[in-house]
């Protein structure tokens, strides 16, 4: 029988404190979500303020006892001693883009604590936080009371216009009749007893509304309802009707020579009604209803400059907050106020989580301009092969770091706005030795597919030997993954339009 005893053992053991989970939680918020956390902690926490305009927005010295426990897990948090960084303006670093052209990247504004924005450029102070960036056109209806507007001018009587209004509340945004006629007559019970002739009737009175083809139960019927509104002597007119009705499984298909065959029509006649069938449009209710916009806020600016490359913070994103002295200076030295003493640590270890969060930005960003130089300067088909690794070696940073830091944020371009986890993909060997990354194939591919001959598409085979012969030796079903990803057609699909009429 086993003894119970005592044993004392020495390890080590990571313990994630409070102030390492809120730099880590900081670090991976999108702009957007942290200008909605900013604000809400300056509604609870008196010990922070914001900023006015105005106003100096340098960053103050933190008190000592405010980091620890920010930084005891440097495999996480990615930070080192380095801190001496954070006073410089600018700093400049050789680019890896290529041996043979060497490029600088300069940082601009790298101090996020004294470069801030003007007052029409700030998202951070106080009031003015709720009119950020909000290009929303709110004057727009939707297609539901475009519709219902047009049924209040027409001459209905209560009835009928009880049936129209129920009608319309079925209808979606796409302006397609989403629930049967019985359902219909269902949700009009008790108040009002009708019957589906009635409500069919009602119908065909909707469907003859603005835009053209709404009120449709079909992709079929919505095509003919807009045929309805074409002129009878129109040439093609009654062969686009019945394609619509019977035939668009075929014309889906590009079968075109077994729908000439079966509507035992002319060659000059199925162009007109193909032509006609095709300026339809789909869906009728988009032309209306139009949703607010979603706007990306990039993060960080990269901009071409005599020197080089430039990375830029966008002043906007910066939060504009500091410390309310008034308030912190009343403490004192006495026991008592705990909970202000309280507020006054979490608004420090606040504001140095803050301060992580951009250097550490500005490092990533500037890491990956150094590596991408080529698809900034000539495009995709350039792009080089990146993970995680490498940016995370460049800057002595764990993996994990640099996963949260580009995960939402958004770095503006000469070549257009780009998630900073874009610019990481995979690689395939080259015949030298080099790698060739997975988006600069895919550009290859869609710029073969782009120059081919309509009449003789590049079979998948075939676009492999011609990457072979470019030194990137890539797999038949290799192309073909990529081709379907991009949402490229099959070389026969692609020929069969081709060859359609239009």
């Amino acid at each position: 029988m086993l003894k119970p005893s005592l044993q004392l053992k020495l390890g080590q053991q990571l313990t994630m404190t409070p102030q390492l989970q809120q730099a880590i939680r900081l670090l991976q918020l999108p702009a957007l979500e942290l200008q909605a956390h900013i604000r809400e902690l300056l509604e609870t926490n008196v010990m922070l303020e914001p900023i006015e305009d105005g106003e100096s927005d340098a960053l103050e010295p933190l008190a000592t006892d405010a980091t620890d426990g920010l930084r005891e897990d440097p495999a996480e948090t990615g930070e080192h001693a380095e801190n001496s960084e954070r006073s410089q303006r600018t700093e400049s670093a050789g680019s890896e883009a290529g041996a043979d052209s060497p490029e600088s990247v300069e940082v601009l504004e790298d101090d996020w604590g004294a470069g801030g924005g003007g007052s029409g450029e700030s998202a951070w102070n106080g009031d003015e936080a709720d009119r950020i960036q909000e290009f929303a056109d709110d004057a727009g209806q939707s297609l539901q009371e475009y519709l219902l507007w047009q049924v209040e001018l027409a001459r209905l009587d209560a009835r009928e216009l009880a049936i129209a209004r129920a009608i319309v509340d079925a209808i979606n945004d796409d302006g397609y009749l989403t629930e049967s006629l019985e359902e219909i007559a269902a949700t009009l019970k008790p108040d009002l007893q009708c019957t589906v002739g009635e409500i069919e009737a009602v119908l065909h009175g909707v469907q003859a509304l603005d835009p053209a083809g709404v009120g449709a139960r079909s992709i079929g019927e919505c095509i003919e309802l807009q045929l309805r509104q074409l002129d009878p002597d129109t040439p093609g007119l009654a062969t686009a009707r019945t394609i619509a009705a019977r035939h668009l499984e075929r014309l889906a298909c590009r079968e075109i020579s077994a729908l000439k065959r079966d509507l035992h029509t002319s060659e000059e006649d199925l162009t007109a009604a193909l032509a006609l069938v095709r300026s339809c449009h789909p869906r009728p209710g988009a032309t209306v209803s139009t949703g607010a916009p979603q706007y990306v806020v990039p993060d960080v600016f990269v901009r071409r400059t005599d020197h080089g490359w430039s990375v830029e913070i966008n002043s906007v994103t910066l939060p504009r907050i500091r410390l309310n002295h008034s308030y912190a200076s009343l403490l004192g030295r006495s026991a008592g106020h705990a909970t202000l003493r309280a507020q006054l640590q979490e608004a420090r270890w606040l504001l140095k989580s803050l301060e992580i969060r951009h250097e550490t930005l500005i490092k990533v960003a500037r890491s990956i301009v150094e590596r991408q130089v080529a698809f900034l300067e000539h495009g995709e088909e350039h792009m080089r092969p990146m993970i995680l690794r490498d940016i995370a070696e460049a800057i002595g940073m764990h993996e994990s770091t640099i996963s949260r830091v580009t995960s939402g944020k958004y770095m503006h371009t000469p070549r257009g706005v780009f998630e900073l986890r874009y610019f990481f993909s995979s690689q395939i060997e080259s015949a030298d030795g080099s790698g060739t990354s997975s988006t600069a194939i895919r550009a290859k591919i869609r710029k073969l597919v782009k120059e081919e001959d309509p009449l003789a598409p590049l079979s998948d085979g075939r676009i492999a030997e011609l990457l072979c012969a470019e030194g990137i030796p890539v797999a038949r079903r290799t192309v073909a993954k990529y081709r379907e990803a991009m949402n490229i057609p099959s070389s026969s699909e692609r020929k069969r339009a081709g060859a359609a009429p239009t």
